[in-house]
């Protein structure tokens, strides 16, 4: 048993919780943050976030009756706590590495975790299903509790708005926590607000509400009576607290706002959420990254953290001079670009560091939108600058794109407006994981009619694209790019336009003898180069190299002379192989008749969800790193040979039995 932690070191099971003396729970608040403290200076993860929802995640706990008692974490960045309380305490050294354990939670990985997530705005759509699916299986008073703690970032998805509207409807005993570490929602109003809301909340007034309520049911007093009551109460409160106004408007009873970091504030809160009649939000102010100075004072940087050292939180194996990323040299070339075009807007939806738009925002700050965590409002935010003029750059996270879907259908490509997505984190992220990885982009978009799709090889066509796209007049265009570091190549030429639909052949080797043509999509592409350079050195099989640039158009021309030339075909992509660039290839074969006497590999994301790990080791568990296409090529020429040995030989025997 440690020395420091000896009440965590007793908890086997939420239930332990329920036991303990109010000193106890306080001492074990001060346990799981150093311990969390510990254990991600160690790993790394999503640190911050969970720091400030110690005292919720033990409250939360220690008064419900999990897992019956469904708890859902909206995004999960702050679920830490959660997994330490559950079971997993002892795996947190493993979190998002490969083969351990999610830094989201996980259906499929404790029945602690009621609801897998990693995208913001889900918790109260799903809490509002498990509810009312809970209400109908079990009436009554054995209906199990539902509570979902939703951040102030996340509550600016309109999704959250739909199912607060819908949940309020419905009128069940929901409990939403809104974890509230930035204020972005309302001001504290101070000590007459948490006062005044306490007592339209206390027990008493509970209680006498209800009864009251029987009194109505009975037919002993008129229902207006009630009802009047009932919207005085809510007025007089809202009077006196902005945000009560808007959450008791879709039919719930506003508590707070609360000091989130105060124990007995948190369980105070949570056991009269638990005597009202309805759906209860109960509004916490949190500090992020609480109990540990530099994230307090940092905690964007301490967000999501790699491995860090506990004296000063200085950053373990940080190299002190790396190349830039792509995600830092879109931003530099977006700055140029809108330096010399005021028509050129850059938009994001609660991203700007992560996509590169903060430089945008510090150099140019009237031509930067951060619309918050709002991917549909962002891009048809979008199609309303391009009706009037402006040109539009959309950066977006390629797993957050996913959410637009329609809007970028409907109301970008049908109108066919110039409107630019610059599609960041395509293709496999690394320790994020399932809920991150960019692994439906090409496929998704490349069948949409009007929109050009391409992804670069590396910055300097990563540039040139950017460019392309900007320039482009006759409707929309995306690109996309994976997360990471650069190959650190001279920048220093001016952008360039690449023509629309223009591959590039990067060797032609293999054509020679019709052996074998690689053709590669944005980052895949310098792993086919090396591939085609081991494979001629040590094996001496010649490869030709195609960078296709394009997913949609297709340069028809040169991938179909290449394609007639060579007998095996390998497309390689960061994507899924199902109706991705590879699928784009082979339509294009059966269209122009090229398939017949060709085999044809296609190299991808198979048909299922990736889980965590970093992006290497992730390539190689997909099979398209550079020791996966040179395996590829092997074994396809050599069950080729065999093949043909087989046929020879079928051949001769044929021929020796003929009379």
């Amino acid at each position: 048993m440690s020395s420091k932690t000896p009440i965590l070191d007793r908890i086997n099971q939420t239930s332990n919780l329920h036991s303990l003396s109010n000193r106890e729970l306080h001492d074990l608040v001060s346990e799981l943050r150093y311990e969390l403290i510990s254990s991600v200076s160690q790993t790394g993860g999503h640190f911050a976030s969970s720091l400030g929802v110690v005292e919720l995640t033990v409250a939360i706990h220690a008064i419900f009756n999990t897992p019956e008692d469904r708890v859902i974490w909206d995004v999960g960045h702050q679920a830490y706590v959660h997994k330490m309380l559950t079971g997993r305490r002892e795996q947190m050294s493993s979190v998002r590495q490969l083969g351990g354990i999610s830094g989201f939670p996980r259906r499929n990985e404790s029945h602690y975790d009621a609801f897998g997530v990693g995208h913001a705005g889900t918790s109260i759509s799903a809490a509002t299903g498990m509810l009312e699916a809970s209400s109908r299986v079990y009436p009554g008073h054995k209906a199990r509790r539902v509570v979902a703690i939703i951040g102030d970032g996340a509550m600016t998805a309109g999704m959250a708005f739909e199912a607060l509207n819908h949940s309020g409807q419905l009128n069940r005993k929901l409990i939403v926590i809104l974890n509230d570490n930035e204020m972005s929602i309302a001001p504290n109003v101070g000590a007459l607000s948490l006062a005044f809301s306490k007592t339209l909340t206390s027990k008493f007034s509970t209680t006498a509400r209800r009864h009251f309520k029987s009194l109505v049911d009975k037919g002993l007093i008129p229902q207006i009576f009630y009802t009047a009551l009932d919207r005085a109460e809510e007025a007089a409160q809202g009077f006196f607290s902005a945000p009560s106004m808007l959450f008791e408007s879709f039919g719930y009873r506003y508590l707070g706002p609360i000091d989130g970091n105060n124990l007995e504030a948190a369980l105070d809160a949570l056991k009269r959420a638990i005597e009202q009649d309805g759906p209860v939000l109960i509004h916490a102010l949190t500090v992020k990254g609480k109990g540990y100075e530099p994230a307090e004072n940092d905690p964007v940087k301490f967000h999501g953290v790699g491995p860090f050292d506990v004296n000063g939180g200085t950053i373990k194996n940080s190299p002190t001079k790396v190349p830039p990323t792509y995600t830092e040299i879109f931003g530099q070339a977006l700055v140029e670009i809108a330096q010399a075009d005021s028509r050129v807007v850059g938009v994001t939806a609660a991203m700007p560091d992560g996509t590169g738009l903060d430089l945008l925002a510090k150099t140019i700050p009237d031509r930067f939108f951060d619309v918050g965590i709002a991917e549909q409002h962002a891009v048809t935010f979008c199609a309303g600058l391009a009706c009037e003029g402006m040109k539009p750059i959309c950066a977006i996270y390629s797993s957050f794109l996913q959410r637009a879907y329609d809007q970028l259908i409907h109301d970008v490509c049908l109108q066919s407006l110039p409107v630019v997505f610059a599609i960041d984190r395509g293709g496999l992220v690394g320790a994020d994981g399932a809920t991150h990885h960019g692994a439906f982009d090409l496929s998704f978009l490349r069948c949409i009619p009007n929109l050009v799709l391409m992804a670069p090889k590396d910055e300097v066509e990563l540039r040139d694209m950017l460019y392309t796209a900007y320039r482009r007049q006759d409707g929309p265009t995306a690109l996309r790019y994976p997360r990471g570091y650069a190959l650190d190549l001279d920048l220093s030429r001016p952008m360039q336009e690449i023509p629309i639909g223009r591959a590039e052949l990067l060797h032609s080797e293999g054509a020679v003898s019709g052996g074998t043509l690689l053709i590669g999509i944005g980052q895949t592409v310098y792993p086919c180069i090396r591939a085609a350079e081991t494979l001629h050195s040590q094996y001496g099989i010649k490869c030709s190299v195609i960078n296709a640039r394009f997913i949609k158009p297709l340069d028809q021309d040169l991938l179909c002379n290449f394609i007639d030339r060579h007998s095996l075909i390998v497309t390689v992509e960061d994507n899924a192989i199902q109706g991705g660039f590879g699928s784009a290839v082979v339509e294009l074969m059966s269209d122009t008749g090229l398939s017949k006497k060709r085999n044809v590999v296609r190299l991808g994301i198979e048909d299922s969800f990736i889980e965590h790990g970093t992006q290497a080791e992730l390539y190689k568990l997909c099979g398209y790193d550079t020791a996966g296409i040179i395996n590829c090529v092997k074994t396809m020429l050599s069950n080729e040979l065999s093949a043909t040995e087989n046929r020879t030989t079928t051949e001769r025997r044929i021929a020796i039995s003929a009379p």
